[in-house]
């Protein structure tokens, strides 16, 4: 699974939300959903603003962890469970 850690990066630079949705621009609404992971898809153009702007690399925002299908398939050895 990817964790979002968009709230992180933008407590280290002070900056809030919607002054980074003003800068990246696109809609706080939008930027909202990406930071609470409520988001399944990102555009590399919209990552790469953000990135600009905040002036960080993609692995400071996006961190990936297993989750458990994916420690249950591979403790089975079955890992055509996982996408």
């Amino acid at each position: 699974m990817i964790i979002i850690r968009l709230d992180r990066v933008l407590a280290d630079r002070k900056m809030r939300l919607n002054d980074l949705a003003a800068q990246v621009g696109i809609s706080n609404v939008n930027l909202s959903y990406l930071k609470t992971g409520k988001v399944k898809a990102v555009r590399f153009s919209t990552l790469n603003a953000i990135c600009k702007v905040l002036r960080c690399q993609p692995g400071d925002i996006l961190e990936y962890a297993e989750d458990e299908a994916d420690k249950i398939a591979e403790t089975n050895g079955d890992e055509s469970q996982m996408d």
